[in-house]
């Protein structure tokens, strides 16, 4: 593609994404031919535009009596594909994508310490007490996925979830070292979310930073000691 078409494509995408913005979700933009004369593009330079604005989960295309290019709104699962493609064209390294895990779970776990739901905090005591069963691998990649969902609905906070969930599974779908931070049965791990989940329950938002952060710390350590 020329360096003319692929700015033609890029004016046009941002043209007809503000008219989308412009008007009510469902709402008909047009059919291809009524977009392709108002923006004064050809059939085949729309078509492509199209297809850009689809994938971002702002254009539905719809065929038959009634059809025609109607706007849409992203759902997180749309924004989702969105950041991994992005961080799929920048490529990040693993120490970076360990970095962002790290600090993302410091703070949903800081966040989630001054949650005062009465039923989450008590699903999350029930969590703890599972921990002195998590003596393998495969236990505790269990554990850590209902603690990580867990969490996420104490915090309820949509956007910085999506960014969590992005970089866990770029980072998780991606070679990494073997890091040695499940050591024997996996003792240093359960008493380090022992303590955070007993920092969350007791309200304290500072010492729940303190002990995510510890625990993130022997992770980096295990990373450049496996370097």
């Amino acid at each position: 593609m020329s360096g003319k078409k692929a700015s033609l494509i890029v004016r046009t995408t941002a043209i007809l994404r503000e008219k989308i913005y412009a008007v009510p979700e469902g709402e008909r933009i047009g059919s291809l031919h009524e977009l392709a004369r108002s923006l004064e593009v050809g059939i085949v330079t729309l078509q492509q535009v199209a297809r850009v604005l689809e994938h971002e989960g702002l254009l539905e295309v719809r065929r038959g009596p009634g059809g025609g290019y109607y706007g849409a709104r992203p759902d997180a699962a749309a924004l989702e594909r969105g950041l991994h493609a992005y961080m799929r064209m920048n490529p990040a390294s693993y120490e970076e994508a360990l970095d962002m895990t790290s600090l993302l779970f410091n703070e949903l776990a800081t966040a989630a310490a001054r949650c005062t739901d009465a039923g989450l905090r008590a699903r999350l005591a029930t969590l703890a007490e599972t921990l002195p069963g998590c003596t393998t691998m495969a236990d505790s990649g269990r554990f850590e996925m209902e603690f990580q969902e867990l969490l996420f609905r104490m915090v309820r906070r949509p956007l910085f979830e999506m960014l969590t969930r992005v970089t866990l599974h770029y980072s998780t779908a991606h070679t990494a070292p073997d890091l040695k931070v499940f050591d024997d049965d996996g003792a240093a791990w359960r008493e380090g979310r022992a303590r955070i989940i007993a920092a969350i329950l007791a309200n304290d938002a500072d010492l729940t930073r303190f002990e995510a952060n510890r625990q993130n710390r022997a992770v980096v350590r295990a990373y450049l000691e496996a370097r």
